[in-house]
């Protein structure tokens, strides 16, 4: 069995990072989750974000998406995908490496 990589996005700075990550570990069959919050829900707005659709499990903070005003679709984020901080949590209990940005 794989290990799985938790990736939690706090901040909007880092999208390179996460996006040049999330490549490597793909491409070495590491199992990749990945939750925005905070600061890190702006990034869903940016082209390059649809880089990560297919390479992770992506997830977004309902609340924090919501504070800034974001309505509407996120490539590669479902309905059910949109989720509160216990989903931070669970990623964290699942997951053998937890990284943070």
């Amino acid at each position: 069995m794989k290990e799985k990589l938790g990736i939690m996005v706090g901040s909007d700075q880092y999208l390179a990072y996460v996006l040049n990550l999330t490549d490597a570990a793909h491409e070495k069959g590491t199992s990749i989750e990945i939750f925005f919050t905070g600061n890190g829900v702006k990034l869903t707005q940016e082209p390059e974000f649809k880089n990560l659709v297919g390479k992770a499990k992506l997830s977004v903070c309902d609340v924090s998406f919501r504070s800034f005003g974001f309505t509407g679709e996120v490539p590669g984020v479902g309905f059910k995908d949109f989720a509160t901080q216990a989903r931070n949590a669970e990623m964290i209990n699942s997951c053998a490496r937890y990284l943070v940005f």
